[in-house]
């Protein structure tokens, strides 16, 4: 399945993030680099020491990408975030790229938007990215791409540490959240197909976490189904929403096995912490006899399928710029207000049983001293504030972060990292 060819000067950078896997047109030097996949035409995924070259390379060729490493490995890889556009755009969009090492379509999709937005000369890409500054993790667990394992060196499932963040690479992830407050915070993986009731070319998800402001949901949700949904639609691939299988006659949902509000994985956690998260799910699987005897072709399909769901991402951004900042910045607010339940379980499609509900949560949870050294660390990466006392600690509700504070600290939350003295003596 080969989607159609388009041309980098499409509006409002959309072609940037999603043409298909081509040359780039010739340009003055220096000439813009390429990765090992595109390199290879698929045959293989870009290396390390290639992707450090890419890297390297746009960093040097222009003052609108700069690349910084915010961890390393235990293996002692770095896992780096690349900044493109100014820093003082109107919007902030992170894409969190393969943190299942195993599922390295996105990480090449990333890689190569990347370099085709840090060459790109048109004026509607210099006007997207004036106006928005993307943030990058192009590999955000390099020990488990190095492996080609779904964890990381420890054998730990990145995309269930994101609230006791016990891992190097979420707690990079949880800073960069934390110091740039994205707007959108998207986050690519691949899934195996069950046909014929799991079968789309892309998968989809927004934050189902009953937590999340009703305002970023919707965004978030607006994002999949009016953008990203559309744009992959439009180059022949087909959609729908993570984790739930379809009947494949009448397209009614026949159960879900995935997609729930817990709030440990990055597509929750951003509604949580008041960007319109997406998670964004390529099929692995060949489609055709010509992907199951050419991997090269079923690779290019992997990849160029992320590349389209892309361009609905820039196309988003620009056109619901404002709204999404109203969205965010209204959410980020609304914990100081310091009303309404808590939920420690249920979804967005799921409703909350009562005992999953704090209908009067307290004014805040009291620490003793070991419990907070035990945590400090990791309520500092989540950006909650904290009163220092003698005994140890009081976290207020009253704050940004009014809804994580009770999923770390309640003892009805089932991660919550410690169990706090509620406090109603407000």
């Amino acid at each position: 399945m080969t989607p159609r060819i388009r041309t980098l000067a499409l509006a409002c950078a959309t072609a940037a993030l999603a043409a298909p896997l081509v040359t780039a047109p010739a340009q003055a030097t220096p000439k813009p680099p390429r990765t090992g996949f595109e390199e290879s035409d698929g045959a293989r995924w870009t290396s390390q020491p290639e992707e450090q070259e890419l890297l390297a390379a746009v960093d040097r060729a222009t003052d609108r990408v700069s690349v910084t490493r915010i961890g390393t490995t235990k293996k002692d890889r770095p896992v780096q975030l690349v900044r493109i556009g100014e820093r003082r755009a109107e919007n902030t969009v992170l894409l969190i790229c393969s943190q299942h090492g195993d599922e390295p379509s996105g990480r090449e999709a990333c890689l190569s938007t990347i370099r085709d937005l840090a060459y790109a000369k048109d004026k509607q890409t210099r006007r997207f990215l004036s106006r928005t500054t993307l943030l990058v993790v192009p590999t955000a667990n390099p020990d488990g791409r190095a492996a080609d394992t779904r964890g990381n060196s420890d054998g730990v499932d990145i995309n269930r540490d994101h609230l006791a963040l016990q891992t190097a690479e979420a707690r990079a992830m949880a800073a960069v959240i934390r110091d740039r407050e994205p707007d959108v915070i998207y986050d690519l993986h691949e899934y195996g197909a069950t046909p014929k009731y799991y079968d789309k070319d892309l998968f989809d998800l927004w934050p189902r976490n009953l937590n999340t402001d009703r305002a970023v949901h919707d965004e978030a949700e607006t994002l999949s189904k009016a953008y990203v949904r559309p744009a992959a639609g439009r180059d022949g691939y087909t959609t729908g929403t993570y984790g739930i299988w379809t009947d494949p006659v009448t397209g009614d949902p026949v159960k879900q096995t995935a997609g729930d509000g817990q709030e440990r994985i990055l597509r929750n956690m951003s509604g949580l912490k008041h960007a319109a998260g997406l998670l964004i799910e390529s099929r692995v699987d060949p489609l055709t006899d010509a992907e199951k005897k050419d991997e090269a072709l079923n690779n290019r399909r992997r990849v160029a399928s992320q590349r389209s769901a892309l361009g609905g991402l820039a196309a988003f951004t620009d056109e619901h710029r404002g709204r999404l900042e109203a969205a965010t910045d209204a959410s980020r607010a609304k914990g100081y207000r310091d009303r309404g339940p808590v939920y420690v379980g249920g979804a967005d499609n799921d409703r909350a049983e009562p005992s999953e509900i704090i209908q009067d949560p307290p004014c805040g949870y009291r620490l003793d001293a070991a419990q907070y050294r035990d945590i400090k660390d990791e309520l500092a990466l989540h950006g909650v504030a904290v009163k220092h006392r003698k005994s140890g600690a009081y976290v207020p509700l009253r704050q940004s972060a009014r809804a994580l504070v009770p999923l770390l600290l309640d003892e009805r939350a089932p991660y919550h990292m410690v169990t706090g003295r509620p406090d109603m003596t407000c």
